[in-house]
């Protein structure tokens, strides 16, 4: 019997929310993106700032991952915006799950026994 090269990962949301000092970037409260896999989405018509998704994105590989539950991963939720100026904050959270198959999202064969 050949073994399952599916393997699971987080769907994630990432929003926009208000902090303590008002927002520089175009960014308002409530926008958003999702992440399932190695796919971003946007809502019709709306934009995300550069310098704040640069600085999300080497984060969402890590929090669609399975994690232990006392790693800062699993329980932070929050993010501050990259510029020092800005009071908006990105909330990363976990909606689903979606399954994917190693032969789909790569060229790099499994190993079998």
């Amino acid at each position: 019997m050949a073994a399952s090269d599916e393997f699971t990962l987080y769907d994630l949301r990432v929003e926009v929310v208000a902090g303590d000092a008002p927002m520089v970037c175009n960014h308002r409260p409530g926008d958003y993106f999702e992440l399932s896999g190695e796919n971003l989405s946007f809502p019709p018509g709306q934009t995300f700032p550069l310098y704040p998704l640069a600085a999300l994105l080497p984060l969402l590989p890590a929090k669609q991952r399975d994690t232990h539950p006392n790693d800062w991963m699993t329980t932070d939720m929050e993010v501050a915006c990259p510029d020092p100026l800005c009071g908006a904050r990105f909330r990363i959270s976990r909606t689903g799950r979606s399954t994917f198959r190693h032969g789909e999202v790569t060229r790099v064969p499994l190993e079998t026994e």
